[in-house]
């Protein structure tokens, strides 16, 4: 079992560590010290959930409801391409980089919590790769072994999410100046829209 386990723990990893829409929002959100618990445990329960699903046997339904995949992918499209020029822009004012104004925080919470919600659920590859390919790996480890991969697979998740996260706050003071956070929105900006064509034309 320890074995089914750690191919979850390492196939996990193999799928969650790369550039994409939700560890960039997750990045920004720990360099800028902000939320970062909120978005930590959306991106981990949520994958949690995921996961779960596709151990399940889900995977399978999931991966013949064609329509859904193709309706969850074009607002994606939307949101990924919206996300995009509004970070892009933001870069172009150095006021947009300030600290929220007092009395703001209960709406920047819920703010960054239906952002991180989004990024998470609105992303067909992220459905791709927890329930139908790890559902799939999964369900080759047995009755019993699967659910020990599912373990492992979750473990990856919480130990990348929690990592980025609060991780990043170490690397926080390289970009302590507004002409750094103007970089930073547009490198954002710019790696949310080619996902969004990326997205669009697959």
């Amino acid at each position: 079992m320890e074995g089914a386990s750690i191919d979850g723990l390492l196939t996990g990893l193999s799928l969650i560590v790369a550039i994409g829409a939700q560890n960039a929002f997750l990045l920004r959100q720990g360099l800028r010290k902000r939320c970062v618990g909120t978005v930590v445990a959306v991106c981990t329960l949520s994958d949690f959930v995921l996961i779960a699903a596709g151990v399940s046997g889900i995977g399978a339904v999931v991966e013949h409801a064609g329509w859904a995949l193709v309706l969850v992918r074009w607002i994606g499209v939307a949101f990924l391409a919206g996300y995009g020029l509004s970070s892009a822009w933001r870069a172009r004012r150095r006021s947009a980089l300030t600290a929220a104004p007092a009395g703001s925080g209960a709406r920047s919470r819920a703010v960054v919590l239906r952002r991180a919600l989004a990024f998470t659920w609105l992303n067909p590859h992220v459905y791709l790769d927890t329930v139908v390919l790890l559902g799939s790996v999964a369900n080759a480890h047995g009755p019993s072994g699967r659910w020990w991969f599912a373990v492992g697979a979750g473990a990856a998740s919480a130990l990348w999410f929690a990592s980025l996260g609060f991780g990043a706050r170490l690397v926080a003071p390289l970009l302590a100046t507004a002409r750094a956070w103007q970089i930073l929105d547009l490198l954002v900006g710019v790696t949310m829209v080619l996902l969004a064509l990326k997205l669009a034309l697959t």
